[in-house]
């Protein structure tokens, strides 16, 4: 046998080797795309800051806005093209601070608290560590089990809900209604109010589950209820994020009404089964976003 042979079988199996980890290496297209929507809205979120340093709050408050609405996009865009990553959710939670947590409190600051210095300052920082801390804890009870009906559910306010109202006194200033502006310890106590909502346990309403089925008949309707809102928010954006900020606000306690009537409805039914007190009956609810388990799909819906 000639040893040639065996060396070059052995250099051949080398360079297979190699082209196999090439291969292995290489990323699908389809995975960059999610990321690229996270990033498009954390350039918003920055610019907004820029925005609000400049005194440009209209256009601040549209980056904003923006950047809310791109989240809603990019973990939907991750799970329809299978493209989820532990890459994406944590650019994805990094994003969300700085576009919800820094941006609305940088643009909340300099518009209306400036006159307060420090006790104005004290209002948007807690603001901002309340945002962070509502996301930490998103984070850490990823794995938590619970009911499938508490998946309709969050726990607190979610992030974008957050950095959408706590802007609601420069909708209401804008529309020269009321001279908010020179109310500065109103609004602060305000932005403090909101911070309690971002880490408190209240229950807030998400409609995951009504959404994974939706009637044929309905989708006529939805899309123009959608081209309704869309229409008014470019027409009259002040009044329309008014509106969506007030309504939202009034929604809460109707669903910290309803999670309660569903825990003792599960409570009950787990008595009967004899399964003991159901999980998060009347307790503290656990963080309502996505399936239990499944850790880099739930930190893409939106959230948080």
């Amino acid at each position: 046998m000639d040893p040639i042979e065996p060396e070059l079988e052995r250099g051949a199996r080398r360079r297979l080797r190699r082209r196999r980890l090439f291969r292995g290496s290489k990323i699908p297209v389809r995975m960059l795309v999610p990321n690229f929507f996270t990033l498009l809205s954390l350039c918003a979120g920055v610019t907004g800051i820029r925005m609000a340093i400049e005194q440009r709050y209209d256009v601040a408050l549209l980056l904003i806005v923006l950047a809310a609405l791109i989240d809603g996009i990019d973990g939907r865009l991750a799970r329809a093209l299978k493209a989820q990553s532990r890459l994406g959710a944590e650019l994805d939670s990094l994003a969300d601070f700085v576009n919800f947590g820094i941006a609305p409190a940088i643009v909340v600051y300099t518009w209306g608290l400036g006159g307060l210095r420090d006790f104005g300052w004290i209002a948007v920082l807690v603001f901002a560590c309340c945002m962070g801390l509502r996301l930490a804890r998103f984070n850490s009870m990823l794995d938590t089990e619970k009911p499938r009906w508490q998946s309709n559910y969050f726990t607190g306010m979610p992030a974008p809900a957050g950095a959408i109202t706590v802007l609601l006194p420069l909708y209401v200033d804008a529309l020269n209604l009321v001279d908010v502006r020179s109310h500065p310890v109103v609004i602060a106590i305000y932005t403090l109010a909101m911070a309690f909502l971002l880490v408190s346990t209240i229950p807030t309403f998400s409609g995951k589950l009504m959404g994974e089925r939706i009637r044929r008949e309905w989708v006529p309707l939805i899309f123009g209820a959608l081209a309704l809102l869309v229409g008014f928010l470019i027409t009259y954006p002040q009044a329309t994020m008014t509106v969506v900020a007030l309504t939202y606000l009034a929604f809460i306690p109707i669903s910290w009404r309803r999670y309660h009537q569903l825990a003792e409805q599960d409570r009950v039914e787990a008595e009967l089964r004899g399964g003991g007190t159901a999980n998060g009956a009347v307790g503290v609810p656990n963080v309502g976003v996505g399936a239990p388990g499944n850790v880099t799909q739930s930190l893409r819906e939106t959230k948080h």
